[in-house]
């Protein structure tokens, strides 16, 4: 060990080192051995001289753009390691040989084959974690400090982590670089100090806390350590004399007891005048006292105001300052009695009572305000991360060997991943290119054709890996695809989905519509949807909408339909039911047109009966209509309006057939009349509509269909109706409508 010794101080002289450097590197290398010699062999450390020795040499080790040099900074990392933490062979190798691999020096294998697997996963753990450092995202992002578990892969490299990012926070003061301390200290206040309270690594927390204050905001640091500008020991002396009395006292109770005094942080004392609104002079409780009992469960509240009356007959108490949280606990389950006293030289001091079980939650509790946000997932981290600050509080000989089997598995049903400025998304395991996308933005997601990951194209399937960095590749021309479904897990992109094809959907429904519209206005047929609807399971449809598709996508014969449709009007027309009624009930009206023609004319009312008619149902006839008679193959005459596309084709062909027909009265109370309604697509419409339709007399909405695309609607509505006449009074006040722009009868 001396040989080595001697050749590590050896090193030190050599150029690679200003004077100052020089003095600390052989100073930190002594202490380094005298922890070390007991648990590294000579030969772990003559090949981690010989390594370092050789990348030194090679120019593997030069300091960095900002002139930090990184085997003064190992060096540091790994002594405090081993007075902070525990003197552990492994993580002193992974810590120093680090940055030999991170600067391609050495590899992983040849790291695994001289000094072990052990040592090769953490260094694998701390090249996945620096990583990050190129990422260059915002740290202040939550979803950072789970990406970082996931890539240590082990809790030591976060627990080398923390250490180093402390002794970068100390090496950092007055630093010209203010980018750099500004960066660092953020890092340091937002993702280590909270890592490190959960591990309960407290005195690094607080000083990783205290020092980024400092750099942050030097004005209020030195402030309030200028307020606290005591010694050491003259602090732990005012808590000795202000526990004195107070220890007396207890004693005499024979309550069993434990009591901790300390003067609260720099940090705290910030947070504390930010919350309060005060400066420095206003914090009442720069000192704080805990008294923890140990007593019986039914014995724990007598105690703890027992304990209560005896520091404040001993210290005036401010009153405003009181906080019971025993007999009303916090939400969280927080139990204690916090006080606030007047103590020596004019002081305030904080005093907490409370019992060992109380203090138990306490302690496991203080990472709740950390899952301010209400992630589920991290009820698992602050018990997984307990469990790891039990091993390291409990200080045996073995603990790290139970760290070391502590995996950070707890994230593995998440991935997070960079966009190329930086930000940080976490989604589930799983989730592909595509999930991305819609997470960035829904266009986004519509137009995706695919990603470039770290530089490389990938298809729209692509699983996501943590610390991916994904720019996503869109066109205009790209829509969502049935298929997409199956490449995506996340319920948002799904949704979205879905949303696109039904969108897709209906605009083709609608183009298919407008086709048939065309086809049959080229054959002079009307169209009735009603009739189409009950055709459908004939071409084999469920819906309108799956048949406008078709014709669309030109899946279906438009002469099938013309087909089909001449059948269903066959089949309506022959299944209408016959108005009852005698013979001698007929009249026929001779009528003089001229003095060349001469017809008779069929006259239909309620008062004609026996005469074997029925109303067309393609353009149903109203009373008040212009109608024609259409003698049909089985004898029966179907009534037509006059204006009937229909009924100009069967005149063509068979014009021998066609009666002159006249009303006589009414048939019925009310006549069935569609309405076809378009207009600006806005709150309120429909029920202004549907409105003016009951304030008619005689008047009834049996069935009303509307769609919208958010600028337009159209709407479709069956109306029962006592007269033509009624119908037109109807047709005008809905076209007074505000937001209506036409409204027609259809056949």
């Amino acid at each position: 060990m001396l040989i080595v010794l001697h050749f590590l101080v050896f090193m030190t002289a050599n150029e690679y080192f200003n004077t100052d450097e020089r003095k600390q590197m052989t100073q930190i290398t002594r202490q380094l051995l005298e922890r070390l010699q007991d648990i590294v062999p000579e030969q772990d450390v003559r090949h981690v001289y010989e390594l370092i020795h050789a990348a030194v040499t090679g120019g593997y080790l030069d300091r960095d753009d900002n002139g930090i040099n990184p085997l003064l900074h190992q060096a540091r990392t790994t002594l405090m390691l081993c007075q902070s933490i525990v003197t552990d062979r492994n993580m002193a190798i992974a810590t120093m040989l680090y940055p030999l691999c991170h600067n391609e020096f050495l590899t992983e294998q040849q790291i695994r084959k001289t000094f072990g697997d052990d040592v090769a996963l953490l260094v694998h753990g701390l090249l996945g974690v620096s990583r990050l450092y190129d990422k260059q995202a915002a740290i202040v992002n939550e979803n950072y400090q789970k990406l970082l578990l996931t890539f240590a892969d082990d809790i030591r490299v976060i627990i080398i982590m923390i250490v180093d990012r402390l002794v970068m926070m100390r090496a950092i003061n007055h630093h010209p670089n203010e980018t750099l301390v500004h960066d660092i200290s953020m890092e340091a206040r937002y993702l280590y100090a909270p890592l490190a309270h959960r591990l309960g690594l407290y005195q690094l927390k607080t000083e990783l806390e205290d020092l980024s204050l400092k750099y942050l905001n030097r004005r209020v640091y030195t402030q309030i350590a200028d307020k606290l500008n005591e010694t050491k020991q003259q602090r732990e002396k005012y808590v000795a004399d202000f526990i004195a009395p107070i220890r007396t006292e207890l004693d005499k109770t024979g309550l069993k007891y434990e009591m901790k005094g300390r003067t609260k942080s720099i940090n705290s004392i910030w947070n504390k005048m930010k919350k309060q609104g005060v400066d420095v002079s206003g914090i009442y409780d720069l000192f704080a006292i805990r008294i923890i009992l140990d007593s019986a469960p039914d014995q724990e509240k007598r105690d703890c105001w027992l304990a209560y009356s005896i520091v404040t007959d001993i210290y005036r108490a401010n009153p405003s300052r009181h906080k019971d949280w025993i007999t009303i606990p916090k939400s969280n389950g927080y139990e204690s009695l916090h006080i606030t006293v007047y103590g020596p030289d004019d002081k305030w001091v904080e005093v907490q009572i409370r019992t060992r079980r109380m203090d138990e939650v306490a302690e496991r509790g203080l990472a709740a305000h950390w899952r301010y946000k209400g992630i589920k997932s991290e009820e698992n981290l602050d018990g997984w991360m307990n469990s790891v600050r039990d091993v390291l509080e409990a200080g045996s000989a073995g603990q790290m060997e139970l760290i070391r089997r502590m995996h950070v598995d707890i994230y593995d049903k998440e991935v997070f991943v960079f966009t190329p400025r930086g930000d940080l998304f976490q989604l589930p395991r799983g989730a592909s290119v595509l999930d991305f996308a819609f997470a960035v933005h829904t266009r986004v997601g519509q137009q995706c054709v695919g990603a470039r990951v770290d530089g490389k194209v990938q298809r729209i399937n692509y699983k996501l890996r943590n610390g991916d960095t994904i720019e996503v590749l869109t066109a205009s021309t790209q829509t969502p695809k049935q298929d997409w479904l199956n490449y995506v897990v996340t319920g948002k992109a799904r949704n979205k989905i879905r949303l696109a094809l039904n969108e897709a959907r209906m605009h083709k429904a609608e183009l298919g519509r407008e086709l048939l519209q065309r086809r049959f206005k080229n054959r002079k047929i009307d169209l009735d949807e009603a009739t189409i609807s009950r055709m459908l399971k004939r071409l084999g449809f469920k819906t309108l909408t799956d048949f406008y598709v078709a014709l669309n996508d030109e899946q279906l014969d438009i002469n099938q339909v013309f087909t089909q449709y001449e059948a269903q009007l066959q089949r309506q027309e022959e299944a209408a039911p016959l108005p009852q009624g005698s013979a001698e009930d007929f009249v026929l009206h001779p009528k003089a047109s001229d003095d060349t023609q001469h017809d008779d004319i069929l006259i239909i009312g309620d008062n004609v009966k026996g005469i074997n008619y029925r109303l067309s149902k393609c353009c149903n006839p109203i009373y008040g209509d212009k109608i024609v008679g259409f003698v049909a193959s089985d004898g029966a005459i179907k009534i037509h309006r006059a204006d009937c596309r229909n009924i100009k084709h069967l005149r063509e062909r068979y014009p021998y057939r066609i009666i002159r027909s006249a009303w006589s009265g009414k048939i019925g109370t009310q006549f069935a009349a569609t309405l076809r309604v378009v207009g600006k697509d806005s709150i309120g419409i429909v029920a202004n509509i549907t409105s003016v339709i009951n304030k008619m007399g005689d008047t009834q909405l049996r069935n009303i269909s509307v769609s919208g695309n958010g600028a337009t609607f159209e709407g479709y509505l069956v109306i029962g109706i006592g007269s033509a006449a009624l119908l037109d009074e109807l047709i005008m006040k809905l076209q007074n409508l505000r937001g209506v722009s036409l409204v027609e009868r259809r056949n």
